[in-house]
């Protein structure tokens, strides 16, 4: 009888603790909207907006997911100052943005975990590799597209010249290279 009493005991303590662990919101987690809500979102505060392009095959999208946007820093410097926006460049999504609204009419659903049709938002942007991080400022219109895998320090370094609007200082390549040299990263790895 007492082992019916503690193998009772012991599956509720563990379906408590599932129960709990589904329940208990992500610490930890970017605030991921879509485009059209940043948007929104942007006429009651504005701030920047942030957008992850990335496709569903792309190993260095997975890392950039796991390394980086979930990083302590780089997930608290992105909530308090930046509109995150994920958006798969060969998803089916319909996204409306500009007035104007974007598809992807060659989709291949047999195709979605492997390369796909670009969608026509991913070749609005001119986004010509994955990941590539698209920067846009207070009134939704596009800053820069930044190309390739970025790790915690080497994001933080864009993330503090588009939210301090450094980047309209630049003119040359030269003005960004001094501020590349002179920049103090403070993000942990």
């Amino acid at each position: 009888m007492k082992k019916l009493h503690f193998i009772i005991a012991f599956i509720a303590f563990g379906t408590l603790m599932s129960f709990q662990k589904v329940n208990e919101t992500p610490e930890n987690e970017i605030n991921w909207v879509t485009i059209e809500e940043a948007v929104e979102l942007q006429k009651k505060e504005p701030k920047k907006i942030i957008m992850d392009v990335y496709t569903n095959w792309c190993g260095p999208c997975k890392m950039l997911d796991k390394n980086t946007f979930h990083n302590e820093d780089v997930v608290n410097y992105i909530n308090e100052h930046f509109y995150a926006v994920k958006f798969n460049a060969e998803g089916n999504d319909e996204v409306t943005f500009d007035e104007k609204t974007f598809t992807n009419p060659n989709y291949d659903a047999a195709k979605a975990n492997r390369r796909n049709s670009s969608h026509e938002f991913t070749r609005y942007l001119k986004v010509s590799g994955y990941p590539t991080l698209a920067f846009f400022d207070e009134e939704a219109k596009l800053i820069a597209p930044i190309s390739g895998y970025r790790k915690p320090r080497q994001l933080e370094l864009y993330l503090k010249l588009f939210k301090t609007d450094k980047y309209k200082e630049m003119t040359t390549q030269e003005q960004f290279n001094e501020y590349f040299k002179s920049f103090k990263p403070e993000f942990k790895e």
